[in-house]
């Protein structure tokens, strides 16, 4: 599978339209900033973004606001382990997880989840370990959601994305790069 095919996540931490704006619609947004209680206000703003752009906007860890400004949905990380994210599916919000290992899976199968992001699949400076593609698969065929690669995935990796089993993958860096040459080569054109 080509990785053009694969749904792809973009964790944000802060909002820049002028970086935001070449993303193509198969790009969802996650916004994820753990360092500050979130602004209705700016969520709106990048509701309202994503809106105008055809992006599907996931919020991290709060539920309420995002039933609250209709968002595509809620990004419930690997701590989060409160059945009170089921509010999201009566509200009929698209719900992702992310998970390490058998435990948080079980876990975010009792959260009903939509998408697990399982992680990390490479290495990454925040953890010792990492699952690689034979233990990703692995845990992709044995959890019973759509798969999502996430952790460590830059320029010299990407291509082995496509041997894993997987929906798609959800990047900070591969993307931040990606829009950074994209906006760098539409100003020299």
């Amino acid at each position: 599978m080509h990785i053009n095919n694969l749904k792809k996540f973009y964790f944000i931490d802060e909002f820049d339209k002028d970086h935001l704006k070449n993303l193509n619609n198969s790009t969802a947004i996650i916004y994820r900033n753990y360092n500050i209680r979130y602004k209705e206000s700016e969520i709106q703003k990048i509701n309202n973004f994503c809106k105008s752009k055809r992006l599907e906007f996931f919020l991290s860890n709060d539920v309420e606001l995002a039933i609250k400004l209709r968002l595509t949905g809620v990004y419930i990380p690997s701590f989060n382990k409160s059945l009170n994210v089921l509010k999201a599916k009566l509200n009929n919000l698209t719900l992702l997880g992310s998970a390490h290992n058998i435990k948080e899976i079980n876990e975010k199968k009792r959260q009903r989840i939509d998408f697990i992001f399982l992680a990390p699949i490479f290495k990454v400076k925040k953890r010792e370990t990492n699952l690689g593609i034979i233990k990703f698969n692995i845990l992709s065929k044995l959890n019973g959601f759509k798969s999502i690669a996430l952790g460590g995935i830059n320029f010299k990796n990407i291509n082995k994305i496509k041997i894993l089993n997987c929906k798609g993958f959800a990047s900070i860096s591969y993307i931040k790069e990606s829009l950074i040459k994209l906006n760098e080569s539409n100003r020299n054109n």
